[in-house]
């Protein structure tokens, strides 16, 4: 969208008299700010236009309905300004891709902090491992970690991830808990001492006797609590969402006030001494 905006900009007659510099003659350059701009008010202005309907389907209007409702309104006059509809003075497509642009920019940094967040979900679930060594009667067997049931006795080889939370009960290593705990330094673990799946066993093989599985486990803990952290809402972001419906009803007032005290009192630039009463 932004380098669709530069040529939106640079050729639009009312910014070049802003800035004071000439436009090619040519005839199709009156064109290239309406069709580009037109591109970015149904391309670039999408997720604010959906996200408007949303909230009007939903009767709560917001951020989206206010930046829907400014985008449509200025993407609306300029195109009636462009066709000899409206006035010549209502061409607003350099502020229309200013404001789809600055709007973009915002929006695409926080779904990034929400990306962010759903990357820690992913990288929590790769702890575990694809495989689990299970003892059974007269040697093992390889099966999934969510084959395995609470009881069953598992080997953890060196370097291996531990498939579920349970207790040691043969053998002695030096434990990696660092994707759990953030500590660096090894623990050591031997018979009877807990251990957390997706830990890692550095030096020697432990045999593990299963105690929590699937949702019960320390692992599946963590994540319901990063999931409820992102889809929960923080008493400032509800204050903000309050704001913002509160901003759409006030922007939306003053516009109404605006518009009737200048149909009653005539264009701005028009001298009240020059006016007889009756006009």
């Amino acid at each position: 969208m932004l380098v669709i905006a530069i040529p939106t900009i640079a050729l639009s007659g009312m910014f070049a008299d802003l800035l004071g510099y000439p436009l090619p003659d040519a005839a199709w350059v009156a064109w290239v700010p309406p069709v580009l701009g037109t591109v970015m008010y149904f391309w670039g202005g999408s997720p604010f236009l959906t996200g408007a309907w949303s909230e009007l389907r939903a009767r709560k209007p917001g951020m989206m309905l206010l930046i829907g409702l400014a985008i449509t309104v200025a993407y609306l006059a300029s195109l009636g300004a462009t066709l000899g509809l409206l006035p010549h003075d209502l061409d607003f497509w350099w502020e229309l891709a200013l404001l789809i642009v600055i709007m973009l920019l915002g929006h695409w940094l926080e779904m990034r902090s929400l990306a962010a967040t759903s990357s820690a979900l992913d990288a929590l679930a790769a702890l575990l491992p694809d495989e689990a060594e299970r003892v059974v009667d007269g040697g093992t067997e390889t099966v999934s970690p969510a084959d395995l049931d609470v009881g069953d006795v598992v080997i953890v080889r060196p370097g291996g991830r531990v498939p579920a939370d349970g207790e040691v009960v043969d053998g002695t290593a030096a434990m990696d808990e660092s994707m759990i705990t953030g500590e660096s330094r090894t623990v050591g673990r031997g018979p009877g001492d807990q251990v957390v799946a997706g830990t890692v066993a550095t030096d020697t093989a432990i045999r593990v006797r299963v105690g929590a599985v699937g949702d019960d486990t320390a692992l599946a803990g963590i994540q319901r609590l990063v999931t409820q952290a992102q889809s929960s809402s923080t008493r400032a972001q509800r204050l903000a969402d309050r704001a913002a419906g509160w901003l759409f009803w006030f922007a939306l007032g003053a516009a109404a006030i605006t518009a009737i005290a200048w149909s009653l009192a005539g264009r701005p630039d028009e001298g009240s001494s020059t006016r007889s009463p009756c006009s």
